[in-house]
């Protein structure tokens, strides 16, 4: 077994990865850009070593750094993680010219599958189902338009090197064959140094579903059966499961099957997950195979108790699997929620900026007291800083139990317990996400965020029992805060006075009054209906003043609720509700009602920066008419590219940006008449 590994990556998978090293006993060696100095896996590796400027193209796409790095540090072998280089052929072969041991595939399986143009023609040839589509060269947009025409609409424009959503492009006529092409090519150049791309045949109202395998050098190929991660915006993955509520055991064995045989076509030894757009009735066909570890592995882990990081190192020091077919059992259900830095308001564009608190829900293991696991693989700490540069992941949250309810249940409390500030992050739609009926029922599609949210997100209206449950917490920390206030300034105890246990509780629009007096070890609330004592609620809790989560019991229902301070009330966040609380005395509410709202700015002329980023171009001038649905300007963040669009005719009055500019969020970039 090696003694020293190297990660050429960064993030939570870095730091993912050095937890299972660091279990079985190996040294680690972390490489890190001048904008992860200070990152949390440079921290938890034994040795880190600079490897050069914050663009991935100049420290962690390039080869020589990392061999460099590997030899300064006596690393014997090297774990290339997700993303960068896990799938570059060069790579594994830079590696092995240099006596360093590749956790990955063997060179000829990465260009065999890691390849999609490649990857497809070998599917062919192996007898698996594959998309219609055009491998070949496509030379430039015309011809783009002549092979979609050809294929059929929609087609799928997808970078051949690429993954995670980058270079993908879907395309209904051929207008948007065109600018989807070039975009493409553009976003593939810049995330992989290849600008290949190939169309395929979009099915429509598709699944996506993906096998597991697992490989080693002497010829023996299993699969871990499958992960469902048709939750998707802008092709990224955002939610995954395993298994899938899609399959039977039939159409699990027949895909399964399909990828061993492929895996063992191209001699396969590592890790990989081989990729199947599925339809609504079971039938399947090979998409991709990715030639690495996936982002979702943690479901599968935790559906088989297979560590597949530990399987890879042990398979790359050449020992054989000590796992057959036979004893992959498949137990319970896992559901995974990505968390990411970006503002489901603003069309989830992405957010950078300094995280001012971070508190991950508590990790825990089954146990025979609670049946229900809780994991979070995250590289983000309090007071670190989400890059310009990278990804804009900031955790996964994985939850297992024994059916897929319990297991969605249990990722709804965790979402609910998990708090970020500084930075806009996607937990509220993950939380909304969490209580849709038609995800609980397993009834998805690739399309299920478009075709739910045509509109764009938007928090749940705080209403009907989860108002009152918002508002329960939110009396309940006041009548909390203000008992402390009274024994740290000595008063002595008030009368038991209705009058002074009444609150009015400000609920965004919504008035809720209650009652609230102190139970033993508990808090008792009244809900004050047509002016008589209703419901009553128990509730029982460890909060104390400053908390930025609100964990405990409503009669006997755990829950919990994130508080955000704010003047003279808080923002509270629970189940995909987020909205404005405040606590008043009667009279206090009399007066607030009679207070007037200040007018918000109208910014309606002026076309604000949607998120921090750079300038790629201007595509209009002062002075210039335009008409709606118009490019005005393309913003790059987070290695993909946004073109903002005319929302409606008119004539440009000022530009205040420019081509390679770096911008804030909210910057203006010009105006109209």
């Amino acid at each position: 077994m090696f003694k020293r590994i190297l990660i050429a990556n960064r993030g939570e998978i870095a730091c993912r990865v050095i937890k299972t090293a660091r279990r079985m006993g190996i040294e680690t060696v972390a490489v890190f850009s001048d904008a992860d100095k200070d990152a949390l896996h440079v921290e938890m590796a034994d040795t880190a070593v600079h490897i050069g400027p914050a663009p991935a193209a100049q420290s962690y796409l390039v080869i020589e750094k990392i061999v460099a790095a590997c030899k300064q540090t006596g690393a014997e072998a090297v774990h290339p993680g997700y993303g960068f280089l896990s799938e570059r052929e060069a790579f594994a072969a830079a590696l092995a010219e240099a006596g360093i041991v590749f956790i990955g595939p063997n060179a000829r399986a990465i260009a065999a599958m890691g390849d999609k143009i490649e990857s497809k023609k070998a599917a062919a040839e192996a007898g698996v189902s594959t998309v219609p589509g055009f491998l070949g060269v496509i030379e430039d947009d015309a011809h783009a338009v002549k092979i979609a025409e050809e294929i059929g609409y929609p087609v799928m424009i997808k970078a051949s090197a690429g993954g995670g959503g980058k270079g993908m492009r879907i395309a209904y006529d051929r207008s948007e064959v065109a600018e989807g092409f070039n975009r493409s090519r553009s976003e593939a150049k810049s995330a992989f140094g290849d600008d290949r791309v190939f169309i395929e045949k979009f099915i429509v109202d598709p699944r996506h579903v993906e096998i597991q395998v697992l490989g080693d050098k002497h010829g023996n190929v299993i699969h871990l059966g499958e992960r469902e991660c048709s939750i998707q915006r802008r092709n990224q993955k955002v939610v995954e499961e395993a298994p899938s509520p899609l399959l039977d055991a039939e159409t699990r064995a027949k895909m399964g099957a399909q990828a061993v045989a492929l895996a063992k076509a191209v001699g396969y030894d590592s890790a990989g997950t081989v990729e199947f757009v599925a339809g609504q009735d079971k039938s399947f066909y090979f998409l991709e195979m990715n030639t690495r570890l996936q982002v979702e592995h943690p479901v599968t882990e935790l559906i088989t108790g297979v560590d597949l990081v530990e399987q890879m190192i042990r398979v790359a020091a050449g020992e054989r699997l000590s796992l057959t077919q036979d004893d992959i059992r498949i137990s319970g259900w896992a559901v995974e929620s990505r968390v990411y830095a970006e503002d489901p308001s603003r069309n989830f564009l992405p957010s950078i900026g300094r995280v001012v608190r971070f508190r991950a829900p508590v990790e825990r293991a089954a146990d025979g007291f609670d049946p229900v696991t809780v994991r979070v693989d995250t590289g983000v700490y309090e007071g670190g800083e989400i890059s310009l540069y990278y990804d804009p992941l900031i955790a996964k949250l994985i939850t297992h139990a024994g059916t897929r309810a319990a297991a969605i249940d249990a990722q709804a409390r965790a979402l609910d317990s998990f708090y970020v500030e500084g930075i806009r992050h996607n937990i509220p739609f993950l939380s909304t996400l969490m209580q849709h009926e038609r995800w609980k029922a397993g009834r998805l599609s690739t399309r299920f965020i478009a075709e739910e949210w045509p509109d764009g997100f938007h928090p749940l209206p705080a209403e009907g029992d989860r108002a009152k449950i918002i508002a329960a917490v939110a009396a309940v920390m006041e009548f909390q805060t203000t008992e402390r206030k009274r024994r740290i300034s000595g008063q002595m105890k008030h009368p038991h006075v209705p009058a002074d246990r009444r609150r009015i509780v400000l609920v965004g629009d919504q008035e809720i009054e209650l009652e609230v007096e102190r139970e033993g070890h508990g808090i008792d609330v009244h809900f004050i209906e047509d002016g008589r004592r209703g419901r009553k609620r128990y509730t029982e809790s460890t909060w104390k003043p400053g908390d930025a989560v609100w964990l405990g019991v409503i009669d006997d229902d755990p829950v919990a609720v994130q508080v955000r301070d704010i003047p003279n009330g808080h923002v509270m966040t629970h189940h995909g509700i987020e909205v404005k609380v405040y606590v008043y005395k009667p009279w206090e509410a009399f007066a607030i009602r009679l207070m007037p709202e200040k007018a918000k700015a109208d910014t309606g002329k002026k076309v604000l920066c949607p998120m921090p980023g750079l300038v790629i171009s201007i595509d209009v001038a002062a002075g210039q008419d335009i008409k709606a649905g118009e490019t005005l300007a393309v913003i790059e963040a987070m290695k993909m590219e946004n073109v903002l669009r005319a929302e409606r005719d008119g004539t440009v009055a000022k530009v205040h940006a420019k081509k390679g500019d770096s911008l804030p969020v909210d910057a203006v970039i010009l105006e109209f008449a």
